[in-house]
């Protein structure tokens, strides 16, 4: 059995106990695979610790962001109070996660962790990213469109009215709350079919990692229409052409506020990191959109300036709001 070092494990009790609020009598569900098997069995073990009723489930890697568990993984998640999910591909945008919170599990995904990326961003003040996102989260719902620049080349113009906006707080303490761990961001789903413009992912793109050239999206009528950029950007359209068009709708926009993430290279870390905004292509119907395909992929842009409406909340990667 691996070994499991005395930061990782007080990271997973910082976890369970204070983000998922893990009380006693609740039964705790860990879904794990063998890439991330050490995650999975700290998590095991802090929720054992902690005197909860907990199950350590282990399935095959699944080939994309967004491809469903096993249906016995899937029904196995709708039976507990507490389900944590550290997987290689990430099970945020399933069917399976969606049924588990509709039937009142509190869910947190935890895709492609690391143990660095677990005790570094588990020590973050949780309560404080909290009332940084819901601030985020309330500005978001009034406006009616959202728009990027960037250095880097990005100007896109999203119209997000009547959108709800989601705060993945790091605080899921309630019935069926779900998110990332470790978590900070505002997002919504830009309503389809609409966005216009050309997203320059600078910083790194799920899937893909660290860039080490930008990747040029254009977008028309909703649709990444064209890719460009070398290496990284043929890896990018390799990941989105299995999935159809569906894949390349304008899924996300989101807005880091996790003051102790840092760019890694992991999507899960790095969309967190405040003064980044990312932009997702792919199934938006966790976030109340239409589309529903086995692929989410986020990228991520640096050194945003950002307008809701005519304000601007975001300047040159230096967030304005509280």
């Amino acid at each position: 059995m691996p070994e499991i070092s005395t930061e990782l494990l007080s990271a997973s009790t910082v976890a369970i106990r204070d983000c998922m609020g893990a009380r006693a009598g609740e039964r705790v569900l860990v879904v794990s695979d063998e890439p991330l098997r050490r995650i999975g069995l700290a998590l095991h073990r802090a929720a054992r610790d902690l005197g909860l009723d907990v199950l350590l489930v282990e399935m095959l890697p699944r080939q994309s962001n967004g491809e469903e568990p096993p249906p016995e993984v899937a029904e196995l998640m709708r039976q507990f109070d507490v389900v944590l999910c550290p997987t290689s591909k990430s099970l945020t945008h399933t069917d399976s996660r969606r049924a588990a919170s509709a039937a009142g599990a509190r869910v947190a995904t935890l895709p492609g962790v690391t143990e660095e990326i677990m005790v570094r961003c588990m020590n973050a003040d949780y309560e404080a990213i909290a009332a940084r996102t819901h601030r985020v989260c309330d500005r978001l719902e009034r406006a009616k469109t959202a728009r990027v620049t960037a250095p880097g080349g990005t100007d896109i113009t999203m119209p997000i009215a009547g959108r709800r906006a989601h705060a993945s707080s790091g605080l899921f303490r309630e019935k069926g709350q779900w998110g990332n761990l470790p978590t900070g961001e505002a997002y919504l789903a830009p309503l389809e079919g609409l966005s216009q413009g050309v997203v320059v992912v600078d910083g790194s793109m799920a899937g893909v990692g660290l860039l080490r050239h930008p990747i040029r999206i254009a977008v028309e009528a909703g649709y990444a229409t064209e890719i460009a950029g070398g290496p990284d950007a043929a890896r990018l359209v390799a990941l989105l052409e299995p999935h159809g068009r569906d894949a390349r709708t304008v899924a996300e926009f989101g807005i880091g506020t996790n003051d102790k993430a840092t760019l890694t290279g992991v999507i899960l870390e790095d969309e967190k990191v405040m003064g980044t905004v990312h932009i997702a292509f792919g199934d938006n119907k966790s976030m109340g959109g239409t589309v529903r395909v086995a692929s989410h992929l986020d990228g991520l842009v640096t050194r945003p300036t950002v307008w809701l409406d005519d304000e601007k909340v975001m300047e040159d990667g230096r967030l304005l709001i509280g």
